[in-house]
């Protein structure tokens, strides 16, 4: 009796050998997690701070308005730094037989043009950033979860606009120095000092303005390009599931929010798209009735400005167009993805019919790394017919994947103005209205001009000869 009780006493205890290795599966499992869990944590705070320091240079230049003081500080900067500023630098700048290096006329009405458009950017911007805040205006918080492995992706992104915003500011502010600089050397006025007292305040506020102006661009350039990056991981999804209802529900998701940064962004870009045209205008009318002569001295800001507000159209049409284009391509990776699924789920069918009792499902990664050999066709007349529920399977799966290209074609996606799509098309036809339009205006003979005895290179518009370079002798 006491030998059958130390016996059961044996089997019911577990092998010690067993003991050691559960546990060391679990604590490898929990260091893993652990790990797992910290690297999320760096991740996340490396996108904390990058969109903490955004947010914190956006609020310099006054987008940040979420309570009523920012408000009020914000365009009080504006209308100061902006406006009132630049224009008594102007009037404190009138002299006498100035016109050779600065004309009023030109440069207040530079000044309406840039405050206008600094305007519309600080007014759209900040109205977005208030309603929704840094991160649900950026949609860099939607994918819960998912997050994690689009982070550094984020990251990068803001990085590389911050680098873009700098790189087409620096120039620019360059030669709007050089500008101010010819202008203190020539412009005579009582005191050396009065000229760098009047140009560093324009120059400070071309800068503030200018920073505006280009920085609602680069947050729509951001924003585009921060859903590129989601179109492009859904292109990778067609590699990845088969499941046609993941696909559709995720295409929803990207074209919804495609839908609201388009809602958002309309007023901006026609905003943005009329004030430059309308400055462009007016200065082909200022440039032409004016009936003397215009070098770089007095009209290089038309040049500078004009350069800061193309810069921006650019970048925002570039933006919609490529994210627009990306979104209608999803349509053409698809059909590739429903043409191979076709044709290989049939000759699989065929193949394994045989030896198979059932069609087994194919993922897209074996639908893309199955080939055939020569031995294929001879052994076809060896191979019997599907039954009637293999059919019947292939037969539901086409007509998902047929219903979901006839979705993608009906539902293209990109960014739109008013249900414009923006896209190479509607760039065409801008291009085509302005060009239109400054024909239309004049009806000039334009001319060049190149007096090497006197070192003139330049053309004529009208009556208005601007010249490029013009040295006296």
């Amino acid at each position: 009796m006491g030998d059958n009780t130390q016996l059961r006493s044996d089997e019911e205890q577990p092998p010690p050998a067993q003991i050691p290795l559960l546990s060391s599966n679990l604590q490898n499992d929990a260091v893993g997690a652990l790990h797992q869990r910290q690297q999320e944590i760096r991740t996340s705070n490396r996108l904390d701070d990058s969109l903490e320091y955004l947010e914190r240079f956006l609020t310099c230049l006054g987008f940040n308005q979420s309570s009523l003081l920012s408000f009020s500080l914000s365009w009080a900067a504006f209308t100061v730094v902006g406006v009132l500023v630049p224009v008594l630098a102007l009037e404190l700048s009138d002299c006498d037989g100035c016109e050779m290096y600065q004309i009023k006329n030109f440069e207040v009405g530079i000044v309406a043009s840039q405050a206008c458009l600094a305007a519309v950017s600080l007014f759209c911007i900040s109205f977005n950033l208030r309603k929704y805040g840094i991160r649900r205006f950026l949609f860099v918080d939607r994918y819960g979860g998912q997050m994690v492995r689009f982070t550094d992706l984020y990251v990068k992104q803001i990085a590389a606009s911050m680098r873009l915003l700098i790189w087409w500011l620096l120039p620019c502010f360059i030669l709007k120095t050089v500008r101010e600089v010819i202008r203190i050397l020539y412009v005579q006025h009582d005191s050396r000092w009065i000229s760098v007292a009047i140009s560093v305040p324009l120059t400070l506020s071309w800068t503030y303005v200018s920073t505006i102006s280009l920085s609602a661009s680069i947050l729509f350039h951001l924003l585009c390009n921060l859903q590129f990056i989601h179109f492009d991981d859904y292109a990778k999804l067609l590699e990845r599931e088969s499941d046609v209802m993941v696909f559709i529900e995720e295409h929803i998701r990207l074209r919804y929010h495609l839908s609201k940064i388009s809602h958002r962004f309309r007023i901006f870009l026609l905003l943005q798209f009329l004030v430059v045209t309308v400055s462009q205008v007016v200065t082909l009318f200022q440039t032409t009735v004016y009936s003397g002569m215009i070098n770089l001295s007095n009209g290089g800001d038309f040049a500078i400005s004009a350069i800061v507000q193309v810069v921006g159209i650019i970048l925002c049409l570039h933006a919609a167009t490529r994210i627009s284009h990306r979104a209608q391509g999803i349509a053409s990776f698809a059909c590739r993805w429903h043409a191979l699924a076709t044709c290989t789920s049939t000759d699989a069918c065929l193949r394994h019919s045989n030896s198979l009792g059932s069609m087994e499902p194919l993922s897209q990664s074996n639908l893309l790394d199955i080939t055939f050999s020569e031995s294929d066709l001879d052994s076809m007349d060896y191979i019997t017919m599907p039954t009637t529920t293999q059919l019947a399977s292939y037969m539901s799966s086409y007509h998902r994947r047929q219903a979901f290209m006839m979705y993608l074609q009906a539902n293209p996606g990109g960014i739109t103005i008013f249900g414009w799509t923006v896209d190479r098309g509607l760039i065409n036809t801008i291009f085509f209205l302005e060009l239109t339009l400054f024909y239309d205006l004049g009806g000039w003979q334009v001319s060049s001009k190149f007096e090497f005895p006197n070192y003139t290179v330049g053309w004529k518009v009208g009556k208005t000869t601007i010249y490029i370079l013009q040295f006296p002798t």
